[in-house]
Order: structure tokens, then sequence, then C-alpha cells
């Protein structure tokens, strides 16, 4: 389990590492073959970062009334409640707002800033399936969402992308093709202007490719901390088989909010492994598995 944490905190920094140094080669490519200046790139992460600024402190609350989440008492629902103090209480966590969608789906997610400011809400659907040992297994990966700061490791991640998707409708808007025209740059290789000009098209994509691979690793590390919570990886492994053999979609999920899940919410759709926020259930049931 140790080694599972370790290897998927270091594969997130390095993403995020790659994520930083991407953006600042498309800055330099958007500069040297538009002319638009250092000073676009830092516009770019300046308003990519106030724009997530509100979605940082606002998205719990949104993801909660989008996902019809109710709030709940330890007397209105003493097995789920208690459930989650428990877990808390093993973890060092404070007890975060727990939540009940009225769903038939086998789903659940975390959201939060901090873990003096989360909420956990799960599915009535997730509820009835699972065993004891199987939801404790769920809830033991949102906390770790939670204790990871997962919330802000994305937070992160979204104004990276935010950045490439404003600086692309910067030089856009700017004129790409209009920019500097000195001898110098008419006399460069007309092939590595073709290929700058291909990374600006495809920046964007690629940026949100780098968001979900990041968002895949995060999956892969709330399981192996849940299970050494919870010191039983075969309860979440049984957890998500009956989740992947569920065909209920969870309807009012949305794509802004679908990293939130324990699994896909979009349920009956295909989806490329590199276009998906999370593994292959299979992948993270065959690695729950073989944590010893």
């Amino acid at each position: 389990m140790y080694n599972q944490i370790d290897a998927n905190k270091r594969k997130t920094r390095l993403l995020i590492a790659i994520f930083c140094a991407f953006v600042i080669g498309v800055g330099y490519l958007f500069n040297f073959y538009g002319g638009m200046g250092t000073q676009a790139v830092v516009i770019a992460i300046l308003i990519s970062f106030f724009m997530s600024w509100f979605s940082y402190y606002h998205s719990d609350t949104i993801a909660l009334r989008t996902s019809g989440a109710r709030e709940i008492t330890k007397e209105e629902n003493p097995y789920v409640y208690r459930m989650v103090e428990n877990l808390c209480i093993t973890a060092g966590l404070p007890i975060p707002k727990v939540h009940i969608i009225e769903s038939d789906a086998l789903n659940a997610f975390a959201t939060g800033r901090d873990p003096e400011h989360a909420s956990i809400a799960i599915t009535t659907g997730i509820i009835a399936a699972l065993e004891n040992e199987e939801l404790e297994g769920v809830i033991a990966h949102e906390l770790s969402h939670i204790k990871n700061y997962d919330i802000r490791v994305m937070t992160l991640v979204v104004v990276l992308v935010g950045a490439v998707a404003l600086l692309g409708d910067l030089a856009w808007r700017g004129g790409l093709l209009g920019g500097r025209r000195s001898d110098n740059n008419r006399s460069n290789n007309n092939i590595l202007a073709i290929v700058g000009l291909v990374l600006i098209i495809l920046s964007p994509v690629i940026a949100e490719l780098i968001k979900f691979a990041v968002s895949r690793k995060r999956e892969y590390l709330a399981d192996a901390s849940g299970s050494l919570l919870t010191r039983y990886p075969e309860g979440l492994a049984r957890a998500l088989e009956k989740i992947s053999q569920s065909d209920i979609p969870f309807t009012r999920a949305n794509k802004a909010t679908a990293h939130l899940f324990i699994s896909n919410p979009f349920k009956g759709k295909s989806f490329q492994k590199l276009f998906s926020t999370h593994p292959p259930i299979e992948d993270r049931v065959q690695k729950l598995r073989s944590m010893t």
C-alpha cells in the first residue's frame, strides 16, 4: 500500500511539472510566432487564476446542488453517518458534512477545498447495494480525496488548462499569422513554423489529456490511501466490481463534476482511455488486490 501511495504521488508531481513546462513552452511558441510578448502569458495565467478562484471557494456548493444532494444528521441516517464518523476518527480528519442523493445509481463523491470545508455525498442506490465493508471502502476512498487535498491539486490543473485555452484565444484574436514578420523570421525554417502552428492548434487538447491523466492518478492514490485507512482493500475492490456491473447512469452529473465521483457517472457511454477522468475499474481492482 505504501509503495502504491508513494508511486502515485510521484507520478502526480511529475505530471504537474510536465504541465507547467508545457504551458511555458506554449507561451514561448505564441511569443515566437505571434509576437505576443511574455505579458500575454502572464495575463492568461492571471485571468485563469481568478476564474478558478471562484470555483475553488464555491465549487463544492455548486456540485452538491447540481447533484441534488441533501445534508443529513446522525439521527436521520445513523448507519452512514457513524461509518463516516468512525473513519474520520481513524484518519484524524474533522467530520465532513454528510449528504445523501436520492438516486438508484451506484456512486459517491467528496468535495471541498480542505478538510475543514469538506462534504461527502452518497447515493441511496450505493447504500442499498453494498455490504458494510464495501460501503466502508467507498467512504474511505472519498475521505482520502479530502485528506490528500485533491481539490487543490485539480484546481491547480484547471488553472493551467485555462491558461492554455486563454493563450490560444489571445493568439487567435491577435492574429497569430499576422504577427511580427522580420527578415530573420521569414528566413526561418518553414517546417519549424508549421510544427509550431500545429502545437498551437493542438495545445488545448494536450492540456485536457494531461488534466485527465492527473485525475486518474489521484483516483489510484485515493484507492491506495482508502485501503490503508480500512486495512481491507478487498472491500473497495468488491464495491468497484458492483459499481461497474450497474448500468444505471447518474443523470444529474455533468462534465464539470464527473471527475469528483468514485466511478465515471456516464454509464452506457464509451470513452477512450485517454479522455476519461477515471482509470478502468478492472485496473483499479487488480491494483487493490495486489496490495499487501
